[in-house]
């Protein structure tokens, strides 16, 4: 690989995981990945068509083994939930888990959500963004591969609707206040509240975030609306 091929390489705000799928997980994502999850391709993609309604659509990046992606939808069936998420045990999880439930409203990307929302995501529309405790690259060099960042942030409010959020949920002090920084930075968007948003109660706690409560991490939270006619 060349020079000019490595300058090009786009940053990654994740790392790819290859945890063990359970036997469980594999069975859900050999029988059902075909009915629920979209293939990548490089063009917009019809929440109408993949959705069979004009539900408004909520994106979540990173939902990890999506049991709090289902819960959300189970109770809100008359909102869509598009998850991207490139961890393979956790798409086999989540699939096995809208099976269960009989739910219809959960749509899946196994790809990038940066790369999926430059190309399979129109301008506009999208109701809002679920990040819950995406990796807070610690260290300072890995910082600029932090997703709420900028110009992550600029892309995302382009993909919102007017009126439209980002709400994000983080166990880290340092990327707490990074992200707050940067979301306020980031032209188009307003914090809801003054500060760090308040718990959010419509949302599930998660294995990973009880895991924090107990090492005393403080949970923030992040609740940002687009500005209506930017």
């Amino acid at each position: 690989m060349d020079i000019v091929e490595l300058k090009n390489r786009p940053i990654l705000t994740f790392v790819l995981r290859t945890g063990r799928m359970t036997d469980g997980q594999k069975r859900d994502y050999a029988v059902f990945s075909k009915r629920w999850c979209i293939p990548y391709q490089n063009e917009p993609i019809q929440f109408e068509h993949i959705f069979g309604n004009s539900q408004p659509v909520i994106m979540e990046i990173g939902f990890g083994m999506g049991l709090a992606t289902a819960e959300i939808a189970e109770k809100n069936p008359g909102t869509n939930y598009l998850g991207v998420e490139v961890y393979k045990p956790g798409v086999g999880k989540l699939l096995g888990e809208i099976e269960k439930r009989n739910l219809s409203n959960i749509r899946i990307i196994e790809y990038d959500a940066i790369q999926v929302l430059q190309t399979m995501i129109d301008e506009k529309s999208l109701a809002g963004f679920h990040i819950f405790f995406p990796d807070p690259w610690q260290k300072k060099k890995h910082h600029k591969r932090r997703l709420l960042h900028r110009p992550n942030t600029d892309l995302f409010v382009s993909r919102l609707r007017d009126g439209g959020y980002i709400y994000a949920v983080t166990d880290w002090e340092h990327y707490a206040h990074d992200a707050y920084a940067e979301l306020s930075a980031t032209a188009g968007l307003t914090s809801k509240y003054e500060g760090f948003a308040p718990s959010q109660s419509w949302r599930p706690k998660t294995k990973f975030e009880l895991k924090g409560l107990k090492k005393d991490h403080v949970i923030r939270e992040l609740f940002f609306t687009r500005t209506n006619g930017l």
